[in-house]
């Protein structure tokens, strides 16, 4: 059954990409996205990456749809005609492949998924789950792991989310300065 809902994640994933290749209309694109990456959400969940999981939906799905919809207030939505063509379009194919295999390639030393004598299965999560309560005195294990042994891992995450975010939101509030003239919005003591 697991390896099923594996298959219809994937081949539901598949589609999804290859509608945000061929469709033109960006809001269309932004709807996509969303469900693409809440299928990565449910994929990850098959996966038991809850937590993955979990950053995906809210990220993802989320943030990320509500920012790009804010975009398409400001650009409109339609894809504009490309001017390039020929040449130009095999270079950005030439380096996704190259990426594609190098990716393909790192992963071959990887241990074989799901197997009992992975490494992680024995040093790692045993330690985790036998002294995560003396060591860190918090009952819930995925908690313990998340705020203090990745501390610094779940800090510089959330960094990157919170620096996106301002960046965006600094992106869409220059467009809006632009569209008006230029001129940064006056304070209420020079407007009296």
């Amino acid at each position: 059954m697991e390896t099923a809902t594996d298959i219809v994640l994937l081949a539901l994933l598949a589609a999804t990409a290859v509608g945000l290749v061929r469709i033109r209309n960006l809001f269309a694109v932004v709807m996509l996205a969303g469900i693409y990456s809440l299928l990565s959400a449910g994929l990850f969940t098959v996966l038991d990456a809850v937590d993955v999981a979990f950053t995906e939906a809210a990220v993802g799905a989320g943030i990320s749809t509500v920012l790009f919809l804010g975009a398409l207030a400001l650009v409109g939505h339609r894809e504009k005609k490309p001017t390039r063509t020929g040449r130009m379009q095999v270079l950005p194919l030439a380096v996704v492949l190259i990426t594609g295999a190098a990716l393909v390639y790192g992963t071959m030393d990887l241990p074989p998924f799901g197997d009992a004598a992975n490494p992680v299965h024995h040093r790692v999560a045993d330690h985790y789950l036998e002294e995560t309560y003396h060591e860190i005195g918090v009952p819930n294990v995925v908690t313990a792991v998340l705020a203090s042994y990745r501390g610094y891992d779940t800090m510089g995450e959330t960094t990157v989310v919170f620096a996106a975010a301002v960046g965006v939101m600094l992106l869409l509030g220059g467009g809006a300065r632009r569209r008006r003239g230029g001129a940064a919005p006056a304070s209420e003591s020079e407007s009296e």
